[in-house]
Parts: structure tokens; C-alpha cells; sequence
């Protein structure tokens, strides 16, 4: 396989079969979306040294990559009779647009990390990233958008889901305001382990949690290459 600069990373979708899907990856992973398209991913090892993720920066993404994954998640979404779309910060607001727009939206409400001094504290939840550990922060929502999502069918959208942490922090936040979303999007679902915390947020969520690809935790072989669990 090619070698990839860090730059040339999530600016091509590829056609079906470009790439093997199997066997073991050097520099990058390839995503397979539903309908065989290819997206080569940067893979990123994790701190045990052992095991490694792909990942996926959509706002260093081409414009026509974020298209496409974008077109892909508003299908999936499209029959829970979207009325709004919430994008959570920051990657995850760049999709949520996009998907918007996809939709036929006008607009859409974007949570954010930035208290502005209009912002309510009672209209927050803390938030940690699985990118950005170290950093204390919390999820706000202008409270002069609430009359768009309150009693409307509501998408909550972020860039990828891996932890689940802050996807369950978003359902907080809107649960907080009375909101529940019918539905969950994201372009990845990175490996499996969003799944625990979404149950214990609540049974319902994994059903409506919906993505346009998924990739797994890698682990690296006997000579150093990357092997997707059997």
C-alpha cells in the first residue's frame, strides 16, 4: 500500500476494491462504507503501544469526502423524520452542518465549549474528550436556541463516536432542557466501546445510534504491522 503524507489523509473516497480490506495495515486502515466506497484512514496508537485506532479529522477533510459522508449520514437519518439537527463540538459541528443541509435544513443549533456571558450555567454539563483529556470543559447551549429544539424531532450528530463520552454528555445537556433526540448520528462509530456508556445513559440509545462506517481497535502483530481483531 502507498504511503500517505499526514496532509493527503481524508481527501479522497475511494472506488470499491481500491484497497484490500483484510490482512494487516501499515500507515493507514480503509474504512468501507455501505455501499463499497473506500476512505484511507491515518492510524493512531494508542498509549499501550500495543493497540491502535483509526482516526478521522473532518475538518482537515476535502470537500468532497465531508459531501459524501455527509449525503451518507443524512440517508440513514433521514426516515426518523428529522426537524432539527444538534451538532456537538468542535469536529462534530463541521458534519452537523453539512448533514443539515443535506436535509433540506435551513439551519441547524450548534452546542459549543465556549460560555458566552449569556449562556446559563443551569444550560451546561461537563465535558472530557478522549482527544483532549487534560483539558476541564464544559458543554453549553445558547438558551435563545431552545425554541428550535423543544417539541420538535430533534438529531443529535457528532464527528465520530469512540468513548461514547461525549455523545452521553450532549444527551445530558439536552435532557437538561427537555429534550430527547429521536436519533444519533455519526460518520465513524470507532470500535465498540461507545457502547457501554450509551446503555448506562439508557437502553434505548444504541438502537438509534447510527453510523457511516465503522472501524476497530487494532492490534499490532509480531512484526509491527496493524491486524484487526478476528
Amino acid at each position: 500500500m502507498t504511503e500517505l503524507m499526514p496532509h493527503d489523509f481524508w481527501q479522497e473516497v475511494h472506488p470499491p476494491g481500491s484497497f484490500e480490506t483484510g490482512g494487516d495495515f501499515t500507515s493507514f486502515f480503509v474504512a468501507q462504507l455501505e455501499d463499497g466506497r473506500q476512505l484511507r484512514l491515518p492510524i493512531r496508537v494508542l498509549a499501550d503501544g500495543d493497540h491502535a485506532l483509526a482516526s478521522l479529522i473532518i475538518n482537515q477533510a476535502s470537500f468532497a469526502v465531508l459531501d459524501a459522508l455527509a449525503e451518507s449520514l443524512a440517508e440513514r437519518i433521514w426516515p426518523f423524520g428529522i426537524d432539527v439537527i444538534a451538532g456537538l463540538p468542535t469536529l462534530g459541528l463541521t458534519l452537523a452542518a453539512a448533514v443539515a443541509q443535506k436535509l433540506g435544513h435551513g439551519r441547524y443549533v450548534p452546542l459549543g465549549t465556549s460560555r458566552k456571558f449569556w449562556y446559563r450555567d443551569e444550560f451546561s454539563v461537563a465535558l472530557s474528550s478522549i482527544t483532549t483529556p487534560e483539558q476541564q470543559k464544559r458543554l453549553y447551549i445558547d438558551p435563545r436556541m431552545l425554541p428550535l429544539l423543544e417539541g420538535r424531532r430533534v438529531a443529535l450528530i457528532d464527528d465520530v463516536i469512540s468513548s461514547g463520552t461525549s455523545i452521553v454528555a450532549g444527551l445530558d445537556l439536552l435532557a437538561s432542557c427537555g429534550i430527547e433526540p429521536v436519533v444519533i448520528g455519526a460518520a465513524m462509530l470507532q470500535s465498540d466501546r461507545w457502547r457501554a456508556k450509551l446503555d448506562d445513559a439508557g437502553p434505548q440509545w444504541q438502537e438509534v445510534t447510527k453510523g457511516v462506517f465503522t472501524t476497530p481497535i487494532l492490534e499490532r502483530t509480531a512484526e509491527g504491522k496493524w491486524r484487526a481483531p478476528a
